[in-house]
C-alpha cells in the first residue's frame, strides 16, 4: 500500500523562514506597530489571521488586519524570483516518490507565493498534490491541512508521515494522527518541537535523505 509523504513547504523545503519574519515586520511597521522579530519568527507558520492575532492580541483594532495581511503579501512577493530551496530538497521528494510514497504539500502558501516555493523545489514530477490555505477552513496548528493531505494521497492516518519545521506542524500531525518528522531548518529549537509532537528530528532535507533509511520513510506502511 502507498504510504503519503506529506511536506510543509517554508522552513521545511525552502529557506523562506527569515524572509516572512522581515516581511512580517515591515508589514506590522507601517501599521504603526513594532513587533520583536523574535517572535514574529515562532509564530511563521500560522496563517496570517492567526499570527496576526497572536502577535497583536485578541483585543487589536481587527480592521487592520486585511492591510497587514496585504502588506506582507506584497513585501514577500518582492522575493518570488529568488527563493531559495534547501540542499536535497528536490532530491527528497524525487527519491520518496521512487520508493513509491504520494508526496503531498500541505502548506499555508497559495496562489503566486505557491507556484514561485515550488519553482524553488523544482520537483514537480514528484509532487501527487497540494493542500494549500485556499482548502481548508482552518490552518495548522489544527489537523485540516493533514487530514486533507491525506485525502488527497487516498490513505488513512496511519499510512502518513508528515515533515515540517514548527511547533505548529507537529501539533497539526499529531492531531491527525500521523508520524511528525521534524527538521531544525526553520530555526525552532529541537526541545520544543518534540514538546509539540515530533517523533523524530533532523537537521535539514540532506540530512533526512542521506538518513532515509533511519526515518519513518525506511518501508511504506501497510
Amino acid at each position: 500500500m502507498a504510504g503519503a509523504a506529506i511536506f510543509d513547504v517554508d522552513g521545511t523545503l525552502t529557506d523562506t523562514n527569515h524572509l516572512h519574519v522581515v516581511a512580517w515586520w515591515e508589514a506590522f511597521r507601517q501599521a504603526g506597530h513594532t513587533v520583536p522579530m523574535p517572535d514574529i519568527h515562532r509564530a511563521i507558520g500560522l496563517g496570517s489571521g492567526d499570527l496576526i492575532e497572536r502577535l497583536l492580541g485578541a483585543d487589536r483594532d481587527p480592521d487592520q488586519d486585511s492591510a497587514i495581511s496585504s502588506a506582507h503579501k506584497v513585501l514577500y512577493g518582492t522575493y518570488f524570483d529568488r527563493l531559495p530551496a534547501f540542499q536535497g530538497a528536490g532530491d527528497l521528494l524525487r527519491a520518496l516518490a521512487g520508493r513509491g510514497w504520494r508526496v503531498v504539500l500541505a502548506t499555508s502558501a497559495s496562489g503566486g507565493e505557491l507556484t514561485a516555493l515550488r519553482r524553488a523545489v523544482d520537483a514537480d514530477e514528484a509532487i501527487d498534490d497540494t493542500a494549500s490555505s485556499d482548502d481548508v477552513d482552518e490552518g495548522k496548528p489544527a489537523p485540516e491541512p493533514v487530514r486533507l493531505a491525506l485525502e488527497l494521497a487516498g490513505v488513512g492516518a496511519g499510512q502518513g508521515v508528515f515533515v515540517g519545521d514548527t511547533v505548529w506542524d507537529m501539533q497539526a500531525a499529531d492531531r491527525a494522527g500521523v508520524r511528525a518528522v521534524a527538521l531544525l531548518s526553520g530555526g525552532i529549537p529541537r526541545a520544543d518541537l518534540e514538546a509539540a509532537g515530533a517523533d523524530v528530528v533532523f537537521r535539514d532535507t540532506a540530512d533526512l535523505l542521506a538518513r532515509l533509511d533511519e526515518s519513518p520513510f525506511a518501508s511504506l506502511p501497510g
